[in-house]
């Protein structure tokens, strides 16, 4: 599947594809750049360092299975134009992730997802948790008691396993 986005080095389209790494990369119809587009997604936010949100960012793409060991993961440079970051704050990034052993850094070569063990339900857990300060406070700023938050969460979850079961729940109206 293709999709079309404007060049970020002229005023060409450039056409997206999966590429032989995994990712997508994309090339300008007007100049022919070549552009590695990043395997997660990053909603830049104020109030936390920018490198904390990347690296979040990843290890939720890499903990979720969306990369996978072998897979490479964008050098420092590539991250760097990309995410439209300091090329200093991409090195923090992967060095980080070198560290918590999520990369591995091989001779020659961009950094690639490390092979470890399958996620544990506490690593997949503390993902949510700035999700999930961010429910509570709201909730309590509404003044919402906990069970109704609790009961507010057990029918989202019933609503988005319905739909990955591929059933819809036509009696609740809604989305």
């Amino acid at each position: 599947m293709q999709a079309e986005e404007w060049c970020c080095e002229t005023v060409g389209r450039r056409i997206t594809a999966p590429s032989r790494k995994g990712w997508l990369e994309s090339s300008c119809i007007i100049c022919n750049n070549t552009h590695q587009m990043i395997p997660f997604h990053v909603d830049f936010a104020p109030g936390s360092p920018l490198y904390e949100q990347v690296v979040y960012a990843a290890t939720k793409a890499i903990v979720s299975g969306r990369l996978i060991p072998g897979d490479d993961f964008p050098s420092v440079r590539v991250l760097s134009r990309e995410l439209k970051i300091n090329p200093n704050t991409a090195h923090k990034v992967v060095t980080r992730l070198v560290d918590v052993g999520l990369l591995e850094i091989r001779q020659g070569s961009a950094p690639v997802v490390a092979n470890r063990p399958a996620p544990s339900k506490d690593e997949k857990t503390n993902l949510l948790q700035s999700e999930v300060e961010h429910l509570v406070v709201e909730a309590k700023r509404l003044r919402i008691e906990l069970d109704d938050v609790q009961g507010a969460i057990a029918r989202h979850w019933a609503r988005l396993t319905l739909k990955t079961e591929g059933k819809s729940d036509s009696s609740k109206g809604g989305r």
